[in-house]
């Protein structure tokens, strides 16, 4: 980072050099945690009383004498204390008023950005120099166990508002790895330029979210440009389970991490390691779980819940025992990796789930039987990536692939996906291209972008205009492609119908233009 004033240029970097050793130490297990916690959540707890969400509550704080008693109690008698006292905080309630968290005018900010406010108002996230930094070491020093100066990467992220394409930049200059940070439009869905500098730059890492990827790769079999092959993807952003991972892999030929975990309001709270688990970053958080049985520390043992983070190291803008809705599972065993980091593994959404009778549906299940190994029967063609619509008893699962399918080949997927919607009527159709939906899962979650349900007439009035405005003409799209196999009366026009999605399966006749087969 480039400071001109040479007082602010020398505690920048005399800051960055103590987050380094800092970082270093933790993930070795030669720092003292539970002090490090205290002294840190001291810190916070003085900055937080500032700010007008925290001020009343922690009005105490102000007082320098709270903070000298307090660092004189053992430090985990002080955290457990102080998480104890200190009230909840709701992913509603941040929304409602993100800017109450503030500690500092707007103006002491280095870059302004917010969240998509797909879910809710959107949240304020501007960086400050000092949480900017501690972020770009936190994923920088976990990234530079798998990647070298001499690798290079795209960071092909859709969202120019959010904090992640610039943050991500970051690492990689942090790291000396050339990186380019582009994106595509939405409407033209063009990957023409980017797929020819990844060829032209031999980019060997992808960093990004895992349907933009999707959605490059099949442009590039649908347009017959080469298919592009990294070394390594980082994939953040969506959920990611094992079978997307190696989906990708075989797509690619590269090796697939969950690069990183987190949101554009707490930061990243989880990186992954070279044998690709994830590691919360301890240095700079305080974990609870929260369940049914109550709300908890991530302790030494094998635990899940919803994630609660307690952000260490966000002066400016301070979060404290925030809700964030992420169902996670926290293992302290050692991972291979030699890091002391416990390890997380996301289990995505509560509300991400399809109900039926005996149980519900979630993402992995869809996924591991959609990207099981290729049988006998459908070795002619490979699935890249696909879309499920339900309505009433009836689910289409919309499928695009790298060549014209057989009869036989989609049956076997409908037979290897039916077991999942016992009670239900299950069909599988081709199309040339996705609606821009299925694009949308960083914003939207699964169940508004893989996973639409014709009978949520309430699902546009929970998203902001520009966001239904998309949502609306997918759903005309995938209505006026299908009402006959569906039964379906045709979706609410929006303000701008589009034209009918192309229809395409082994029952129309059409056949598209061949493409070449997966490397």
């Amino acid at each position: 980072m480039l400071i001109r004033d040479g007082k602010a240029r020398a505690e920048y970097t005399d800051f960055v050099d103590r987050q380094i050793d800092i970082t270093r130490r933790v993930h070795t297990g030669d720092e003292d945690l539970a002090a490090l916690h205290a002294g840190k959540l001291v810190r916070t707890l003085v900055a937080a009383a500032d700010s007008r969400q925290f001020g009343s509550a922690l009005a105490g704080w102000r007082d320098k004498e709270t903070a000298i008693r307090a660092l004189a109690d053992p430090p985990e008698t002080f955290v457990e204390k102080m998480l104890a006292e200190l009230a909840v905080l709701s992913r509603a309630e941040f929304r409602s008023g993100s800017r109450d968290v503030f500690t500092r005018p707007i103006g002491e900010f280095l870059h302004y950005y917010e969240s998509s406010g797909t879910t809710g108002d959107p949240a304020a996230a501007p960086k400050a120099l000092d949480d900017l930094a501690v972020n770009t070491i936190n994923i920088g020093e976990m990234w530079g166990r798998l990647l070298t100066p001499e690798d290079s990467a795209l960071v092909l992220i859709n969202g120019p508002f959010a904090p992640a394409g610039y943050q991500f930049e970051k690492v990689m200059e942090y790291l000396g790895v050339l990186s380019l940070r582009l994106w595509v439009d939405n409407v033209t869905g063009d990957y023409t330029r980017i797929l020819r500098l990844v060829r032209e730059l031999s980019i060997s890492t992808y960093v990004g979210a895992p349907s933009r990827l999707l959605e490059m790769l099949h442009f590039a079999y649908r347009t017959g440009e080469p298919v592009p092959r990294f070394r390594q993807l980082l994939l953040m952003a969506e959920q990611t389970g094992p079978s997307l991972l190696r989906h990708l892999e075989r797509l690619t030929g590269a090796r697939a991490f969950v690069g990183t975990f987190g949101s554009s309001e707490t930061g990243t709270t989880a990186v992954t390691c070279e044998e690709g688990s994830l590691h919360l970053q301890v240095q700079s958080y305080l974990f609870e779980l929260a369940d049914a049985q109550g709300i908890r520390r991530v302790g030494e043992g094998p635990d899940k819940g919803e994630l609660m983070v307690t952000c260490l190291d966000l002066p400016a803008r301070p979060l404290l025992r925030y809700q964030t809705g992420d169902l996670v599972e926290v293992n302290s065993t050692p991972c291979p990796c030699g890091l002391a980091l416990p390890v997380m593994r996301t289990l995505g959404r509560a509300q991400d789930v399809i109900g039926r009778a005996g149980g519900g549906v979630r993402q992995e299940d869809v996924e591991a039987l959609l990207w099981s190994e290729n049988s006998a029967e459908v070795e002619h063609f490979t699935v890249l990536n696909y879309m499920l619509v339900l309505r009433g008893p009836d689910v289409v699962c919309l499928l695009t692939t790298d060549r014209e399918p057989d009869e036989p080949g989609l049956d076997a997927v409908r037979r290897r996906l039916a077991p999942l919607f016992d009670g239900r009527t299950l069909a599988v159709r081709t199309v040339p291209v996705l609606p821009p939906l299925a694009f949308l899962g960083s914003y939207l979650g699964w169940k508004l972008s893989r996973l639409v349900n014709l009978d949520d007439a309430a699902m546009m009035d929970r998203l902001p205009p520009p966001i239904a405005e998309v949502v609306r003409d997918s759903l005309a799209k995938i209505e006026a492609t299908f009402p006959a196999a569906l039964g379906l009366p045709r979706f609410p026009p929006g303000p701008r119908r589009p034209a009918d999605m192309r229809q395409t399966s082994h029952q129309t006749g059409e056949v598209r233009s061949n493409l070449p087969s997966l490397p």
